[in-house]
C-alpha cells in the first residue's frame, strides 16, 4: 500500500538542490572574476613594460 500524506524527502532534496546550485554559481562567478582580475593585472604590466 502506498503511504498517505506528503512525500518523505522532497523538502530536503529541494533545499539541498538549491544550496548546491548556489555553491556552484558562486564558484563559477569567482572563477570569472579571478580571470578578469588576472587579465587586468597582465594588461597593466604590459602597459608599464611598453613605456
Amino acid at each position: 500500500m502506498a503511504k498517505k500524506g506528503k512525500a518523505k524527502n522532497t523538502v530536503n532534496k529541494a533545499k539541498h538542490t538549491k544550496l548546491m546550485n548556489q555553491k556552484i554559481n558562486k564558484q563559477k562567478k569567482q572563477k570569472v572574476q579571478n580571470k578578469e582580475r588576472l587579465k587586468a593585472i597582465i594588461q597593466k604590466a604590459n602597459e608599464q613594460k611598453s613605456e
